[in-house]
């Protein structure tokens, strides 16, 4: 099955709020929200939702 998220490991985006250059960790798909949740390196502690990045 081909994925359906926007962004791949690896790939770095900008946190819309901050404007912060950051590198996606990991992703997986959270069946209860349909929506796919991100880590990010820089702040491996916080996850985040595709609609909260922007490509670089």
């Amino acid at each position: 099955m081909a994925e359906k998220n926007k962004y791949r490991t690896g790939e770095v985006v900008r946190i819309k709020e901050t404007d912060e250059l950051v590198t996606i960790n990991k992703w997986q798909y959270v069946k209860t929200m349909k929506a796919y949740s991100y880590t990010v390196k820089e702040h491996s502690a916080t996850f985040y939702f595709e609609d909260e990045f922007r490509s670089q």
